[in-house]
């Protein structure tokens, strides 16, 4: 009995893990980022980043936070950005926004159609574009 209690507790401990991750993995598919471009800025120890930004339709990007700024340009599409501590804001296409680094926030397609958007950040080197937040 103790061997089966031995392998019983590390076991339970993996499937929740794996259904942790497949939590994560099922909220942040509804965001796809493709980096364009990554090059040196004037600031040392930062880099901006170019990438495409599509949010599926009714999806959210999820809460999250990037290690710099993030200025963003709607191509298509409409949404609305949540950002800790402020009122919600509502953007379509040809409208642009910013967001200060370490804010936490969330973008929500609200439209019908995929949200495309031009993110262009300017990070610390070597960080992800963006940290999941709880």
């Amino acid at each position: 009995m103790k061997s089966i209690q031995k392998w019983a507790v590390p076991s339970f401990a993996a499937v929740i893990l794996v259904a942790a991750v497949g939590v994560i993995s099922a909220q942040s598919s509804a965001i796809k980022r493709t980096v364009v471009y990554k090059g040196d800025v004037s600031v040392p120890g930062r880099e901006a980043v170019i990438a495409q930004v599509e949010i599926a339709p009714g999806g959210r990007a999820g809460r999250h936070t990037h290690p710099g700024d993030e200025i963003s340009y709607v191509i298509e599409g409409e949404g609305e950005l949540l950002i800790d501590g402020q009122p919600p804001r509502k953007f379509k296409a040809g409208d642009g926004f910013s967001i200060s680094a370490g804010l936490t926030h969330d973008a929500h397609n609200t439209g019908t159609q995929p949200l495309k958007l031009a993110g262009i950040y300017v990070v610390e080197k070597g960080k992800p574009i963006a940290t999941p937040a709880p």
